[in-house]
């Protein structure tokens, strides 16, 4: 990382949740090797918040899709919680995800067939869950959505969308949850109301690492800031804002 040597090279952390060992990502086609990220090397405590910033292109969500183990580095790796994840194969991949790591994704990805309270449902039922209708009913009524319990994805507003996409993602209480431009194409009123959700999901004791471009977020947010820039992590930055003060 050069003159912006991470502040966290120096402390000797115990037991990160998330460790990311010299990531690199290529892809090759006939025009040649696109090198997507390069050399990636942080760690994040439990219960910790980061901002992954850059502009567009800068290997934000191929990051998230590595640290969850949905794309595989070129070299390099990652651990969660101490598994190396490409160690394992994807089956086991897989059932550690649904143990550890919940998600948002920008385009919410929920089930259009199912309402606000069977997609919460989903992941808990998938899990075995004696209590899901029960468990599902309290998150959605946490997040202000106990009115909405019967209604649709069509018939939700997109905040109201992305509040039930964070309700299934923390459905199974992981220890992480990944965000993906969690606030992106919501107007700001709704944009600070995810990130409340988001402040009390951190609070109650899960990891969460978000990829945005939002600079009022994060600037409010005052959490851990990694900028990437043409793949490469040029800033790892406590309390940190968007751009350089």
């Amino acid at each position: 990382m050069s003159e912006h040597q991470s502040e966290f090279q120096s402390e000797k952390m115990t037991q990160p949740i998330i460790a990311v060992e010299h990531v690199f990502k290529s892809v090759t086609d006939s025009t040649g090797t696109l090198d997507i990220l390069r050399d990636i090397d942080f760690q994040l405590a439990p219960k910790e918040t980061a901002a992954i910033v850059g502009a567009s292109g800068s290997g934000k969500s191929t990051l998230l899709s590595i640290i969850a183990g949905l794309d595989t580095p070129t070299r390099g790796t990652v651990r969660l919680a101490g598994q190396d994840l490409f160690a394992i194969n994807e089956d086991e991949r897989a059932a550690l995800r649904a143990q550890k790591v919940g998600f948002v994704f920008q385009s919410f990805q929920l089930m259009g067939s199912l309402t606000a309270l069977e997609n919460v449902m989903l992941p808990l039922e998938l899990a075995g869950s004696r209590d899901a209708r029960k468990a599902a009913t309290e998150m959605l009524h946490r997040v202000g959505l106990g009115e909405r319990l019967g209604h649709y994805p069509e018939v939700l507003s997109g905040g109201e969308q992305q509040r039930v996409a964070c309700c299934r993602g923390l459905a199974n209480a992981p220890r992480i949850l990944l965000a993906d431009e969690q606030t992106g194409n919501l107007d700001p009123a709704t944009s600070v109301g995810i990130m409340k959700v988001l402040d009390r999901i951190h609070r109650d004791g899960t990891t969460v690492v978000m990829a945005t471009h939002d600079a009022t977020i994060v600037d409010q947010m005052r959490r851990r800031v990694l900028e990437l820039n043409a793949g490469e992590l040029v800033r790892d930055q406590a309390q940190g804002v968007y751009g350089y003060q």
